[in-house]
């Protein structure tokens, strides 16, 4: 056995995907969910949280993941990466059943701990992105954003944009926000904390690699 420690993330494995939630797995044991606008790097998120390259599908045509996308993290745990939105090229139709399924899926599932909301840095709040928002707050659902892609930006400006955000939100106790960047994995082990936290995950939350 080897001393090396794997993060507990990196033990999520895909369990299901589902067009709806009322085919979701059994509404028990905690969960957070990824959310986002297609192009905002949601599964690329997910996957360097997760520490593993394809856990998440990556696709250079925005608007792929078209599913409610579980991923067990143990008998009690699951992450949940939920379909993108807002990307022009999707048929409206076919938005307006997303947009149903997850408003459904964020206001009745009981055990949806957190929203991880992910978006990118240059583009900021987009009426998808308001829309998330609102229907969190409608449902008394914490939110932690994402500011992706924070390394297109240099250090003074991520800042700057930071701070903007967190003044747009401060009325909203349940929310917060942080930068972050898959590439140069910048911000993940501040999201991890996050989640430890809405997930219940025990202190000594590693596992010896086999």
């Amino acid at each position: 056995m080897s001393s090396k420690k794997l993060n507990y993330y990196q033990r999520a494995s895909f369990a299901i995907s589902v067009p709806e939630p009322r085919l979701a797995p059994p509404d028990i044991g905690l969960e957070a969910a990824f959310a986002g606008r297609s192009n905002a790097g949601k599964s690329s998120a997910l996957n360097t949280i997760c520490a593993q390259k394809s856990l998440a599908r990556t696709s250079k045509t925005p608007g792929r993941t078209q599913h409610l996308v579980f991923f067990q993290l143990d008998e009690q745990r699951r992450l949940v990466d939920l379909p993108g939105y807002g990307y022009a090229k999707v048929p409206g139709q076919i938005q307006a059943k997303w947009q149903s399924a997850m408003a459904e899926y964020l206001e009745r599932r009981e055990s949806l701990q957190g929203l991880i909301l992910l978006i990118d840095i240059r583009r900021l709040f987009t009426e998808f992105d308001e829309q998330m928002l609102n229907w969190c707050c409608h449902a008394n659902m914490p939110v932690h954003i994402l500011l992706t892609k924070a390394d297109k930006l240099k250090r003074g400006p991520a800042q700057s944009i930071l701070l903007q955000v967190r003044r747009q939100v401060e009325d909203l106790p349940q929310v917060s926000v942080q930068l972050f960047s898959s590439l140069k994995n910048q911000g993940v082990d501040e999201a991890r904390q996050v989640l430890d936290r809405w997930l219940e995950v025990p202190t000594n939350n590693t596992q010896e690699e086999l």
